[in-house]
């Protein structure tokens, strides 16, 4: 049988990605301690290795394709295939920033103040490009975790990733810049993309995937409908494409249809029932095609 040898995020992406593609239709299975969980999918050889890591094992073509962040792509320097972009991070479905960040009471105002200081990170090459960018001459260290902790005692500031902020604020900690904004990839090697097989399956995976991120947002809603107001609840209802209408058994009634944004749903709803919309039910969705 062929195989896909993917590699997945071990750690704080970990229960995110497997809701993803649990939704995608690809149930995975593994326990606290394991790093082969098993897979509905008999196609499928998954194994779970940190995030930092998987660019480099997809470049060496230790596997065939991996999740990771643009944030490690870009800090191991690793030459791989961008399959699509999957914007979703630990806590939701968003994008990450990786932030300059110093005490609230410190002399630093800005990127330029720091020359001859030196700044804690996990992410080094990332910001060594960004300090030389700005031709600031600046010390970068790696951190092994806890960056929050280490100014103004063991650095002047520190580069961290952050996704609302909270942690930075709750130590006391005042964002000056932006230094990169990091979305989850799909990624892939030549050499698999370069094989049929491992191609489609990579191709039929990535169609699953933001199928079911573009559901995400969005939900199903159906209503019983009489045909003499057919035409004045269509106007309410904002939808991809038009609204899918069927003829109900009881004459002179029709059932409807429509996918919308779930923010929208609870504007509509009370505007549908004060059309004459009857018994309306919304549901969630796994997964949209475009």
């Amino acid at each position: 049988m062929n195989k896909l040898k993917i590699g997945l995020p071990k750690g704080s992406l970990q229960e995110s990605t497997f809701e993803l593609f649990r939704k995608a239709g690809i149930k995975i299975y593994a326990d606290a301690r394991s790093y082969r969980p098993s897979c509905d999918d008999p196609e499928l050889d998954i194994v779970l290795v940190r995030a930092q890591e998987i660019p480099r094992y997809v470049d060496e073509k230790v596997f065939d394709c991996g999740i990771t962040g643009l944030d490690w792509i870009l800090e191991t320097g690793a030459k791989v295939e961008e399959i699509c972009d999957l914007r979703y991070a630990k806590s939701g479905f968003r994008q990450v920033r990786w932030v300059l960040a110093v005490p609230e009471n410190s002399r630093i105002k800005s990127v330029k103040d720091l020359k001859g200081k030196r700044l804690a990170t996990e992410l080094v090459q990332v910001v060594r490009k960004y300090l030389k960018k700005n031709r600031v001459p600046a010390e970068v260290e790696f951190s092994w975790g806890a960056t929050e902790v280490k100014v103004p005692e063991l650095c002047d500031a520190i580069v961290e990733l952050t996704e609302t902020g909270s942690s930075l604020r709750a130590n006391k900690l005042k964002i000056l810049e932006e230094v990169l904004v990091s979305t989850t990839k799909f990624i892939a090697n030549s050499s698999a993309v370069k094989n049929a097989w491992k191609k489609e399956k990579i191709e039929n995976i990535t169609l699953l995937l933001k199928g079911a991120l573009a559901a995400e947002s969005m939900v199903g809603l159906k209503m019983n409908v009489e045909q003499k107001n057919l035409s004045s609840i269509v106007k309410i209802l904002p939808a991809l494409k038009q609204p899918t209408v069927s003829q109900l058994a009881l004459k002179g009634w029709v059932a409807l249809e429509v996918i919308l944004d779930e923010s929208e749903a609870k504007e509509i709803i009370p505007k549908l029932k004060r059309s004459g919309a009857q018994g309306i039910i919304e549901y969630p969705l796994n997964k949209v095609i475009p």
